[in-house]
């Protein structure tokens, strides 16, 4: 009977169907990924890294933009489109994870949850967190202990959980290496680019400016550099600068960026072997809590003592 039925599939050229065999087993084997991240370099980590490990476990990954969600939460608006598609399960990535209106709305309509980057004890939801103290800490101290006294901090949004712990480990780490913090030297961004570039700007623009620049991630690190370039300020003989991530443009752009690196890759394979596993055995509504706290600092070549 096997060898009749594996002739009709040769000669058939049958393909199985995903949906069918997921309305048959209770189950559509479709993962959500839902994102609003204005840095591209982290989002393109992610969405590459959770399709190909989809892919691998017998999943399809739908992405689904809520960048109006900046214009207010629109709970029709999500339940319609998150709904209709009848998924397994969800991941938030940053910055939605850190959403508390949103994280409601997930616990009201049910759907198994993981938050990327973030936790919330409130919520039944699982997360996949990394230790951004931590890693701030580390890379502020690796500075100091080269040598570097008068450091400039680029944070994100202060509203965002992991701006926050980044920010607290590069104040944690000053204070621990007898250097007071100057609040002039602290500087909000919103993880792009443009605004790295724009803060950039202002710290180079004090009468006594840093000797090295800690963004908090690589896009605004990027940016950075821009602002140091157009000043004709030499990476890293006159300024050092680092940032947070460890994406795709660190190792792009010249000089080379010296960063923290994120484990975005594993992150999202973790994120997607929860629901892949609330998938095959059930959700009993219990939250999983992943945390990597593995630092590793990337050195490369725009990071050097000061002069």
């Amino acid at each position: 009977t096997r060898e009749r039925v594996e002739a009709a599939i040769a000669a058939l050229n049958y393909k199985p169907n995903l949906m069918a065999r997921g309305l048959a087993g209770g189950r559509s084997k479709l993962i959500g990924l839902a994102y609003y991240n204005p840095s591209p370099s982290y989002l393109s980590a992610l969405v590459v890294s959770a399709l190909k490990h989809c892919r691998d476990l017998g999943h399809h990954l739908v992405i689904e933009d809520l960048s109006d969600i900046e214009d207010g939460l629109d709970t029709t608006m999500i339940l319609k489109r998150l709904s209709s598609i009848q998924l397994d399960g969800l991941i938030l990535a940053p910055p939605l994870s850190g959403n508390t209106k949103l994280l409601e709305l997930m616990q009201d309509i049910g759907i198994p949850t993981v938050l990327l980057g973030s936790t919330d004890d409130r919520f039944k939801q699982s997360s996949v967190v990394f230790d951004d103290r931590a890693a701030a800490y580390t890379m502020t101290c690796h500075l100091i202990d080269l040598g570097h006294k008068k450091i400039g901090f680029i944070r994100g949004p202060h509203e965002l959980p992991w701006s926050r712990k980044r920010q607290e480990g590069y104040e944690q780490a000053l204070i621990d290496k007898g250097i007071q913090i100057d609040k002039k030297l602290i500087l909000e961004g919103d993880f792009t680019f443009r605004t790295g570039m724009h803060r950039g700007d202002d710290l180079l623009e004090l009468p006594d400016r840093p000797t090295a620049i800690f963004a908090s991630n690589d896009d605004m690190a990027a940016g950075v550099i821009a602002a140091a370039q157009r000043r004709s300020i030499q990476i890293p003989k006159e300024l050092s600068v680092v940032g947070f991530d460890d994406t795709a443009i660190a190792a792009a752009i010249w000089p080379r960026l010296t960063t923290v690196r994120q484990p975005i890759a594993e992150m999202a394979q973790a994120s997607v072997d929860i629901i892949s596993d609330v998938t095959a055995e059930g959700w009993n509504g219990e939250p999983v809590r992943l945390v990597n706290d593995s630092i590793h600092i990337v050195e490369r070549e725009s990071l050097a003592p000061p002069a």
